[in-house]
């Protein structure tokens, strides 16, 4: 007797055996420990709130959501006629997808109405097109989020009113795919049975303790946390701190040749990250590769704070971090300038000390490079979408009972840029799947988030991403105007084409806004792999070009220059038409300041998770 049973649109040879009572069984078994992992997962996730350590805020998180929609959705219901032709073409493309359907069960061959992006890897699987019930899955919800990008794109909105409404629409698109479930995904399905269900026991597993990690929050991993350590094999450059303060440890980096540029190269790093993004492993370090092209190399690595650096402000992380570092610099190698480096918000709280040390009349920087950094937020991207007034009240009452801005939200809003690579992806792997993901530096480190102090994020978000101070004027530190045409340094302004959280363009048109000359670099990929590029394993090119202007990068580009291969080699050309006087190597400390312990330092080992 045919023991196997065929699927509607089954690919011969392709059968699922039937299924016998030890295979009954073997899923009793599991599914009974998938619901008894289930409920730790409950627990760990419902005894912080229970213990009052987290508050419900659900209703909050999606209030924008719900109202940026509901404008969307009252714009089309507002005009019956608009509305009736709405409907209509969803129900005009499902007729058509229906007629493609019918044919291929009658056993002819039909074109798909709707294909995925070749990209797209979520149906990369030959089965979401070779099954037919897997394929018409695919084909709806492809057809209906096209559709729903259409609400929002033909709308009569505000600028600001659309971008929220598209990222809401793109999350929730990505969250209802039909690859991010059992039933609907064949990969899935196949793993499920094959394995009895024994890969939904270990993603329960997984998710408990991931919830763990998160202290009641889900910490998605995305790499396997026990392979790597810092100080172990991540920011492994030997070097010294020799300055720290509640803020900051200042690292000088120990030279590797006997010459070295007389001019000082100080790093500023993000805070909301943590610095050894420049110094993963001796392969991928820019710091090291700095320090081996004859650099004397010092960074800045930012404390962790907890709710007892509340009140620490921009202007403090300004004073008690740059320009301390600055003295610090100064004293141990006797130079009264240096060569400055800010990457991401490091490079906008760098922009804004260099103003503020351009209107002081302290000549302390003699270049300035910056590494996917913004000085102007009109053209910020999604991540504009979480601020506006309503939303940066909320985070201030929020911020204000512990005193910071927990590493989860954060995280969780730079993952959701590009969910679909950071997000669902893990979900699938580590909770359906089953499986831990692979050992990925970048992806650790993208996971050891870091928390923020109230009044610096609150200054942060209000003076550069609401108002938009800085280029127009307006920001005022230490009282005093900061005007960034005054900056008249030469300036290394690096962009990259795909970056998510300084976009190219924004970065394009904040150029301009510097006093002196400023070289544009354009490098391919995104907001990391972009700037970790090495010229040992260069995977990505970079383009170089006209001044900047305007904003239109593909304008700037088409009169651009293509290189291969790392743009590192490109900027150290550059450093060294600025300055290539050269020194003996200098010792750590200069005699002037004594070590405090190896680097990578203490401060940068802080968890913000236990």
């Amino acid at each position: 007797m045919d023991q196997s049973v065929k699927e509607p649109g089954a690919v011969p040879g392709r059968e699922t055996p039937a299924l016998t009572s030890a295979d009954i069984e073997a899923f009793a078994r599991n599914a009974a420990r998938m619901v008894e992992e289930g409920g730790k997962a409950l627990a760990a996730y419902l005894r912080p709130r229970e213990e009052g350590k987290i508050k419900p805020e659900l209703a909050d998180d999606i209030s924008d959501v719900v109202r940026t929609i509901g404008q969307v959705i009252e714009y089309w219901l507002s005009d019956p006629q608009r509305a009736t032709e709405l409907q209509a073409s969803l129900g005009h493309a499902f007729l058509g997808l229906w007629a493609q359907t019918a044919k291929r069960l009658a056993g002819e061959t039909a074109e798909p109405v709707i294909a995925p992006d070749p990209k797209d890897k979520r149906f990369a699987d030959p089965e979401w097109s070779r099954n037919q019930f897997y394929d018409f899955l695919k084909q709806v919800y492809l057809l209906t989020t096209q559709w729903a990008e259409r609400l929002v794109k033909d709308a009569e909105l505000d600028e600001r009113t659309r971008k929220k409404a598209e990222f809401y629409i793109r999350q929730i698109a990505n969250a209802i795919s039909p690859s991010n479930f059992v039933l609907t995904n064949p990969e899935l399905m196949r793993e499920t049975l094959s394995s009895h269900g024994e890969n939904l026991v270990r993603g329960m597993q997984l998710l408990s303790e991931d919830i763990q990690a998160g202290e009641g929050y889900l910490k998605i991993r995305q790499s396997d946390p026990s392979l790597f350590e810092v100080g172990r094999n991540l920011a492994v450059t030997p070097g010294k701190v020799i300055f720290q303060n509640e803020l900051m440890q200042l690292i000088q980096y120990q030279a590797t040749t006997t010459e070295v540029l007389k001019t000082p190269l100080l790093i500023v790093p993000p805070w909301i990250n943590k610095f050894y993004i420049l110094d993963l492993n001796p392969e991928k370090s820019f710091i090291k590769w700095c320090v081996d092209q004859g650099i004397t190399v010092f960074t800045i690595s930012w404390v962790n704070p907890d709710g007892r650096l509340a009140e620490k402000s921009f202007e403090q992380y300004m004073r008690d971090g740059v320009i301390a570092a600055m003295d610090a610099v100064k004293e141990i190698t006797g130079e009264p300038q240096l060569n400055a480096i800010g990457y991401c918000v490091g490079g906008t709280l760098l922009s804004i000390t260099l103003a503020y040390l351009a209107a002081k009349k302290q000549d302390r920087v003699k270049s300035a490079t910056f590494f996917a950094a913004q000085v102007d937020f009109t053209y910020a991207g999604d991540l504009l979408v979480f601020v506006d007034e309503a939303q940066i009240k909320h985070l201030e009452g929020h911020m204000k009972a512990q005193g910071y801005l927990e590493a989860s939200r954060m995280a969780n809003a730079f993952n959701m840029l590009r969910s679909n690579d950071l997000v669902w992806p893990y979900i699938v792997n580590n909770y359906l799947r089953g499986k831990k993901p692979l050992p990925f530096d970048i992806l650790y480190w993208n996971s050891d988030a870091t928390r923020m102090p109230a009044a610096n994020h609150s200054f942060y978000l209000r003076n550069c991403y609401l108002d938009n101070k800085l280029t127009k004027g307006k920001m005022e530190l230490g009282r005093t105007k900061l005007d960034l045409r005054k900056v008249k340094i030469p300036v290394y302004d690096l962009a990259t084409r795909e970056d998510h959280i300084a976009p190219a363009k924004s970065v394009l048109h904040g150029a301009h806004y510097f006093g002196g000359p400023v070289r544009f670099v354009l490098a391919g990929s995104g907001h990391i792999a972009g700037v970790i590029n090495p010229p040992a394993k260069p995977k990505y090119q970079y383009w170089t070009g006209d001044k900047p202007k305007g904003s239109d990068v593909d304008a700037w580009l088409k009169t651009a220059t293509e290189h291969p291969g790392s743009w590192w080699p490109d900027w150290l050309d550059w450093l060294k038409a600025v300055d290539a006087e050269t020194v003996p190597a200098r010792e750590i400390g200069g005699g002037k300041l004594k070590a405090i312990e190896d680097a990578p330092g203490s401060y940068v080992k802080v968890k913000s998770w236990a």
